[in-house]
């Protein structure tokens, strides 16, 4: 089918437009101030410093195995030792980076600092780790702010990254399918049994959306992925109001500091 006039003229003034742009002001580097070839994108000294979650990994949540053979073998590849002690509530968690300093440049100044325009780069990362995940998917979910903390940050970068992996793989969003019902203390110097104890409780499904969710295999996004208690207990109540399965896309991953000790 021919593409309509008025939008082959919008698409022309569209780069009409970012070329102007790119004219007057060169692409820089997401991170640093290197020219790059297009906006949006890293230069090559940054990209490298990116770690990307790939195998060896725990088939269920996703954490970096330290190499072959360091998990416990079970149905669908090797499980990491709090997996095979006792399984998440969600099927799989799948993360794009290790969340390492490399890609604290990214996910930090897009947490923090008003940087939203990171989370297209993101989710394309993030696309590309879950495309299993995303091809499976019939509702994707972002793991909500409590209102409080979404007033003061203005926006919830979960919901962000959410809105870009539902675009792009054609899923429908529901950004408010979940509510953090109580405000939850920052969680970054816990331990698991401490983080699992914060979120206890923490959210829940409002009534008019619970149809819709029944049945449904939900894909609950987030921005890192440390212990898993916050997608633990997203994943325990989605799955209570109905949901058929969940699984969990991030944009990094905290690798498990006791198996790197134990394997070093």
């Amino acid at each position: 089918m021919a593409m309509p006039v008025s939008a082959k003229v919008k698409r022309f003034f569209r780069k009409g437009g970012i070329a102007a742009l790119d004219a007057l002001l060169p692409p820089s580097c997401l991170t640093c101030e290197a020219e790059v070839e297009a906006q949006g994108s890293l230069c090559a000294a940054c990209f490298g410093t990116l770690s990307f979650v790939s195998a060896p990994l725990c088939a269920r949540c996703g954490v970096p195995l330290p190499h072959e053979g360091a998990g416990t073998l079970a149905e669908g590849g090797e499980l990491c030792p709090a997996c095979a002690v006792r399984l998440p509530a969600f099927q799989q968690a799948r993360a794009a980076l290790r969340y390492d300093e490399g890609a604290k440049r990214l996910v930090l100044p897009f947490k923090h600092l008003d940087r939203t325009e990171l989370a297209a780069p993101l989710a394309r990362h993030m696309a590309r780790a879950g495309a299993a995940l995303l091809a499976r998917a019939e509702l994707v979910v972002p793991v909500p702010l409590h209102w409080r903390r979404l007033w003061s940050r203005r926006y919830n970068q979960s919901a962000l990254l959410a809105a870009r992996l539902a675009r792009g793989a054609g899923l429908p969003l529901v950004p408010d399918l979940l509510r953090r019902i109580r405000p939850t203390p920052q969680l970054g110097e816990r331990g698991a049994a401490a983080r699992a104890e914060a979120v206890a409780g923490a959210f829940m499904v409002p009534q008019r959306h619970r149809p819709r969710l029944a049945g449904r295999r939900v894909l609950l996004v987030d921005d890192v992925l440390t212990s898993g208690a916050t997608s633990e207990e997203c994943a325990r109540t989605l799955l209570a109001a109905g949901a058929a399965a969940v699984d969990v896309l991030a944009a990094a991953r905290v690798p498990d500091p006791r198996l790197e000790r134990s394997f070093a």
